[in-house]
């Protein structure tokens, strides 16, 4: 990192340097965020949001089956396109939702491994929402909404593309050469910034590459020292993220209900992720018509309600020293200030509950987030107490 006598530091294109960024506070203190996975994907509906790949790159049976059966012979992904019309997309409807859940923050696919751009991209000509299908700035839109409500607003954006010719000339030379990179990656996430201002950056490389290809070092110094997020985006901390569709992170039409996550699954997740200290990012995939489906509806206002009495121990927690109570008892810790939260997860089958990792005092009090009467308690040697609870449904 480097510094002039009187300046803010500035930051150099090296991992050490970029990576002694302090964490701004807003993230740090979310805990939980939306994710969407949107885009052309969405159309065919099967499978997974890596249709493109399994269709065309892997020849999957199941796939090519499907195309068999639904569309016409010589039918092309491109094709698709067209039908992804959005046309029933309410932004505000969508913010109103995330809002209810209890996120603090969300992150929009701008641009997944097939390439589709939701916003005009000047470097995705004719393959972006602008000049196709719902013919309209889709990153702009839903930020618009999501910043209305006091919502943190990131981007998501795939630095692979499956099928560019450029990222297959770069592939075909064993990446030697990077014109995939300076001509359409970089040029593309400047765009992004610029343009939108996003609060996160969500970059997913191809793991396969070595780091040095993507040139991401310099993207990042120029993030970090001049871009206009300069001071809101986050320095590197660790984020569960997961799908309610245990099975893909687009929108399928073949789903089960068995195969998505149940809301005592994803609140466990939640408490979980949040009492070792990261942030939680629940993925939902909304259709290609622009709705996003009733069952993920319910998930995410489950969990809003969850999160409007418990709130207070996610929100701007910390981790304990203590993260759980032991293997075989389902209480997690967070802590604020010289508050200890305890969350059980499972009631217990006795009409108390026995914590051992609380050392009490004769100023300590016991209290049960969202019940106003008084809780019987007493304290056990050599530490922990006991919690009578009350008979009212939790």
């Amino acid at each position: 990192m480097s510094t002039a006598a009187g300046a803010r530091a500035r930051y150099t294109a090296d991992w050490d340097s970029l990576g002694s960024r302090p964490l701004p506070t807003w993230y740090d203190e979310a805990k939980f965020g939306i994710l969407i996975h949107w885009g052309v994907y969405a159309v065919p509906g099967f499978g997974t949001e890596w249709f493109w790949r399994r269709w065309q790159g892997e020849a999957k049976p199941e796939h090519v089956e499907f195309m068999k059966k639904n569309y016409p012979p010589g039918f092309t992904y491109q094709q698709f396109a067209p039908d992804f019309r959005a046309q029933f997309f309410d932004p505000d409807q969508w913010a109103d939702l995330f809002e209810a859940s209890g996120a603090k923050y969300v992150v929009l696919t701008s641009k997944h491994h097939e390439g589709f751009a939701m916003w005009g991209s000047p470097h995705s000509w004719n393959w972006n929402s602008v000049d196709t299908g719902p013919h309209r700035d889709l990153v702009e839109d839903l930020g618009v909404a999501v910043r209305k409500r006091s919502l943190r607003y990131g981007l998501y954006n795939s630095l692979c593309e499956w099928f560019h010719p450029l990222y297959l000339s770069d592939k075909k030379s064993g990446f030697k050469t990077q014109e995939f990179v300076f001509n359409k990656v970089l040029p593309e996430l400047h765009d992004l910034v610029t343009r939108y201002k996003p609060d996160l950056i969500w970059s997913h490389r191809n793991w396969e590459l070595p780091e040095s290809y993507w040139n991401f070092t310099e993207f990042l110094a120029w993030l970090y020292n001049d871009s206009p997020v300069k001071a809101l985006l986050p320095k590197h901390k660790w984020e569960k993220f997961v799908s309610v569709d245990t099975l893909s992170w687009g929108y399928r039409r073949n789903m089960r209900l068995n195969e998505l996550r149940d809301l005592p699954s994803i609140i466990q997740d939640l408490v979980h992720t949040v009492a070792f200290g990261g942030n939680y990012m629940l993925n939902v995939g909304p259709t290609a018509e622009g709705t996003i489906p009733p069952v993920f509806q319910e998930r995410l206002r489950g969990l809003g309600d969850w999160l409007k009495v418990n709130g207070e121990a996610v929100y701007a927690s910390r981790p304990w020293r203590a993260q759980s109570e032991n293997s075989t008892q389902t209480v997690w810790y967070t802590s604020k200030g010289s508050q200890v939260y305890a969350f059980f997860l499972v009631r217990p089958s006795e009409s108390w509950l026995k914590l051992a990792e609380p050392i009490t005092s004769p100023s300590t009090k016991v209290t049960l987030l969202g019940y106003s009467g008084q809780l019987s308690w007493s304290a056990l040697q050599p530490s922990g107490l006991k919690v009578e609870l009350p008979r009212e449904p939790l």
